[in-house]
């Protein structure tokens, strides 16, 4: 059986201290998987580092463990990347940040655009946005990577491009005369922009290449916004990350 992986919030202690889990790892710990005393854990605190722990007591409302090793491991891609996403509805824009964590992204900013589906504000899009990085924090989870990805506060399309960054920028195509492939290396640094599913404007994509974006083409199909996110992130990282 694998070991589950739980993600706390605040810096673990040394080896041999003990801890009680936050509520919510430990309504996971003891209430869904059911897990007992004696049962073991790994646990990361997004410092880039692993520790082993064991359940001393296990109820539906308190999992208290026992730190019993640690060590560095590094599971982060050389690339950084950041993702500007325009909202997708519903399961669409979960899925894209949930496997775009998986394949490696650092940072992923919701955006607004003229095109963008997603109409919340106020409260509803807090609750997005803490819906969404909780998303994050179980992708870590699950695929092991030891630093959390962060899930920005949505912004709009033009406050996003015009930040300050020393990054290589791109901006998915279908006209583009680049590919990922005749991008120039080395490159360490990539803010990635992925439009809504009816594409930017004309004028969405005249500012981005006024704010130094590069456009680029994936293939000769036509892919939904959550496939061209993470065929992008995919090959990408292939070219100047970890992947293959």
């Amino acid at each position: 059986m694998r070991i589950p992986r739980i993600y706390h919030p605040e810096k673990l202690p040394l080896v041999g201290a003990e801890l009680d889990l936050s509520e919510e790892a430990a309504g996971h710990v003891g209430r869904v998987l059911r897990m007992e005393a004696g049962q073991a854990l790994e646990l990361f605190d997004g410092s880039n580092q692993i520790f082993s722990a064991e359940i001393v007591l296990s109820s539906k409302k308190q999992v208290r463990v026992k730190i019993t090793d640690s060590a560095e491991c590094d599971r982060e891609s050389p690339l950084d990347l950041h993702l500007g996403q325009v909202m997708s509805r519903g399961e669409k824009m979960e899925f894209t940040i949930q496997k775009s964590i998986e394949l490696g992204v650092n940072i992923i900013t919701p955006l607004f655009s003229e095109r963008c589906g997603v109409k919340l504000d106020g409260e509803r899009l807090e609750k997005k946005i803490q819906q969404w990085r909780k998303i994050a924090i179980a992708a870590c989870e699950q695929c092991g990577r030891n630093r959390l990805a962060q899930i920005r506060p949505a912004i709009t399309l033009a406050d996003w491009c015009a930040e300050q960054d020393n990054a290589l920028k791109l901006n998915l195509h279908p006209r583009a005369a680049q590919s990922i492939n005749t991008l120039p290396v080395p490159v360490e640094k990539v803010r990635l922009l992925i439009g809504p599913e009816g594409g930017l404007s004309a004028g969405e994509i005249a500012m981005t290449a006024d704010y130094g974006f590069t456009d680029i083409l994936l293939g000769p199909r036509v892919l939904r916004t959550e496939t061209t996110a993470l065929t992008a992130i995919a090959a990408l990282q292939v070219r100047f990350g970890d992947l293959g």
